[in-house]
């Protein structure tokens, strides 16, 4: 069994038994008794962004692109210089975000198209569910990803099993991705502004009559398609999928980042009064790349440079509302991105030309859709003022981890077996992180254990021709020594075969019969 119970008060340390009791908080400092149902529970966000790289923040040494407001937020917590998504695409990460299992272990833990089912079971523990448990209201605002329905939705009607059946009270989403249609909002389950006179029909094979694609009618674009988006045209950017009709619900591309933004700040304001766990996943800097014109040429590298400074804006307005409604002393922040970064996703939109000195990736090698580490190895950080120390940990963790470590800070008993308990290592008192890691990328697993990565040989082209993106594909195993070559350049399977069957039995015995999944081609979306 995946999920299991525990008994809190034999797994739990003696600060998290003392912060339960109500005896002290997590900075150490004493306070008078109080029973549990007394005990002031810290509201809880989590900001995700969309294909940020590790490189991309002025706190993660970035010097060309300036992000003002998310340096201040890691600089005044916790920065993790070894935080990873479980894998190196959108689906599965969030997926196992919220759910504290590995996305290998669900075969349609995959990058989905906008008329997918709901991958996530709804008997499932997920944060929110765990959340709402122990009495917390549950929100999420922004990209969700992780499927719809039962696999034949009506968009015209309550959209259900989705985010309201898997834990969260209120849910504001896009179904999938900005890059697919459907183009609209969703809250809690119906299409945001639809007119029931013009009914939404959604087809990933075949067009509808009459309908422009990017393909047939490139004159009516304003963004050209470099590959894979080339369906629907909607605001004069061509989409993956077909749709008809919906007209007064589609979303303004260039003013999402506002409605999200607003969105979330209407969540807090609502439920300031009672705990709240809120779930703010944002779509930058994913493609179609559209700033709001107040952003645009603000950072010199065309759309995707002013797409992570219109985010960077958006998270420092948010944090700024929860300081005016007196909830930032009492809240846990995290913030961190599904995947590394990706220049040419889809679209023609400068990202390459206009790159100049900025490295996304950082010091790492891969990015999205890779097994190396800037594929997975993303920004990380825990802040909540006056309770995290700032500070750098260079402890493994994943985001998989925040389900159990956030369910013995509430005093749940709700874990996972792949979701660890790393709450003293989130919140800076003790340094040790995981052990291992098994790492994903497009239904391929690589692993890290200690100091060591090891990437198993698959089949397949070494670089993606289309994002010009390193995949980690190779004949042979791959060993590298992280510490010391962070930037994978040495492969040190041959001389260090030792180390190399090491890695490779404790790989195979956590993957077991789940890891025997099939290989799947690369589909980059």
């Amino acid at each position: 069994m995946i999920t299991k119970k525990r008994n809190i008060y034999m797994t739990v340390g003696p600060l998290q038994f003392l912060f339960l009791s109500g005896l002290i908080v997590l900075n150490g400092c004493t306070t008078s008794p109080e029973t549990d149902e007394d005990v002031n529970k810290p509201n809880i966000v989590i900001i995700y962004a969309d294909d940020l790289g590790y490189g991309e923040l002025g706190a993660y040494g970035a010097t060309e692109l300036k992000t003002p407001n998310l340096d201040k937020l890691a600089n005044g917590g916790l920065r993790f210089t070894n935080g990873h998504a479980s894998s190196a695409t959108c689906t599965p990460s969030r997926y196992a975000l919220l759910t504290g299992v590995y996305p290998w272990r669900n075969k349609n833990a995959k990058i989905l198209p906008g008329t997918a089912p709901l991958i996530i079971d709804t008997a499932q523990i997920t944060i929110p569910k765990m959340l709402r448990s122990k009495g917390y209201h549950t929100g999420i605002v922004g990209k969700w990803h992780l499927g719809l329905g039962n696999g034949n939705v009506n968009w015209n009607q309550r959209i259900s099993p989705g985010p309201n059946e898997v834990g969260f009270d209120y849910s504001y989403i896009m179904a999938a991705t900005q890059d697919r249609v459907p183009t609209v909002y969703i809250e809690n389950g119906y299409v945001d502004k639809l007119d029931p006179n013009d009914p939404i029909e959604i087809d990933y094979d075949n067009n509808y009559e009459g309908q422009p694609t990017g393909k047939d009618n490139p004159e009516l674009l304003k963004m050209k398609w470099h590959h894979g988006h080339n369906n629907t045209i909607v605001n004069g950017i061509p989409r993956i999928g077909f749709m008809k009709g919906g007209e007064s619900a589609k979303w303004i591309d260039e003013d999402m980042a506002d409605v999200f933004l607003k969105g979330a700040q209407d969540y807090v304001k609502k439920h300031k009064n009672a705990p709240f766990f809120l779930y703010y996943a944002l779509q930058q800097p994913h493609v179609p790349r559209t700033p709001h014109p107040r952003f645009v040429g603000s950072s010199g590298m065309g759309p995707r440079g002013d797409v992570i400074v219109e985010a960077d804006w958006a998270v420092g307005e948010f944090i700024n509302t929860l300081k005016e409604e007196g909830l930032l002393e009492n809240t846990l922040i995290v913030f961190s991105s599904d995947n590394g970064p990706v220049l040419n996703d889809g679209y023609y939109d400068d990202a390459v030309e206009k790159i100049g000195d900025h490295n996304p990736k950082g010091p790492l090698r891969g990015g999205k859709y890779s097994l190396f580490e800037a594929g997975t190895r993303v920004p990380f950080v825990t802040y909540w003022q006056g309770k995290i120390a700032p500070g750098i940990s260079d402890a493994l963790v994943s985001q998989m981890d925040l389900l159990s470590s956030l369910a013995t800070l509430v005093g749940s008993d709700e874990i996972t077996s792949d979701s660890q308990n790393l709450l003293e290592v989130f919140t800076g008192r003790k340094g040790k992180g995981r052990d291992e890691l098994v790492l994903e990328a497009t239904s391929r697993t690589a692993f890290l254990k200690g100091d060591w990565a090891m990437i198993p040989p698959y089949s397949g082209p070494a670089i993606s021709k289309h994002v010009n993106i390193e995949l980690g594909n190779s004949k042979d195993y791959q060993l590298y020594d992280l510490k010391a070559d962070l930037g994978q350049n040495n492969d040190l399977s041959e001389e260090n075969t030792d180390k190399l069957a090491e890695l490779r039995a404790c790989y195979e015995t956590i993957l077991g019969e789940d890891g025997n999944n099939k290989i799947e081609a690369l589909e980059l979306k």
